[in-house]
């Protein structure tokens, strides 16, 4: 948004030395000062916690999971001010983008990873696609996109050290990271399993 500029006309010599009225330089009471900050800290507490939860974990029913990144789901965070001063150009909103790997209870029943096929960059996907698989001692299993997108990279660690998935299968056995199609798919992310909600379905 552009911002609008004031043409400050040149004042008399006699406004400049005359002091401002008492009644035109308004005084906070101590209360008025503290109700303030408490309002900017509440804002500034939602900011954080508002981007925490894109952070968070969803798992499907399939046993994958995404994350959103802080960056791509949300664009440039601004810290709020409490006198609404306009603030410089912010940047664009980016397509949103996650990170996709098998659960801990996926791997655990897999058992001992010895190959993972993974996704090429730039591969285009709809959600419930396979874009890779996992084999182990077991078993074989597809890995499914929980969501729309392209593909923007795999974890090539995975394919010198399978087993990293049994080792940290939410963690640095993720699978690949995908940009997201757009605002829909965001929201099909918002309605996946949490954490808790995740637990209790593998406890069924």
């Amino acid at each position: 948004m552009a911002a609008i500029a004031r043409v400050a006309r040149p004042l008399r010599s006699s406004v400049l030395s005359s002091p401002a009225p008492p009644s035109l330089v308004p005084r906070l009471s101590a209360n008025q000062v503290s109700t303030l900050k408490m309002r900017s800290n509440a804002a500034v507490g939602r900011t954080f916690r508002s981007s925490a939860l894109v952070r968070e974990k969803k798992y499907t029913t399939d046993h994958e999971w995404i994350e959103l990144s802080d960056d791509g789901a949300t664009g440039t965070l601004h810290p709020p001010t409490p006198l609404r001063i306009p603030l410089p150009s912010r940047t664009a909103l980016k397509p949103p983008t996650g990170t996709i790997g098998i659960s801990t209870y996926a791997a655990h029943s897999l058992g001992d990873v010895v190959y993972v096929e993974l996704p090429t960059p730039d591969l285009t996907v709809s959600a419930g696609d396979s874009i890779g698989a996992v084999e182990s001692v077991k078993s074989a299993s597809d890995i499914m996109t929980p969501v729309a997108g392209t593909i923007i990279e795999a974890n090539s660690l995975l394919e010198e050290k399978p087993g990293t998935i049994n080792k940290g299968p939410e963690g640095e056995g993720w699978i690949a990271r995908i940009k997201l199609e757009g605002q829909e798919e965001r929201e099909r992310v918002g309605g996946l399993m949490g954490g808790d909600e995740y637990r209790k379905f593998t406890e069924e």
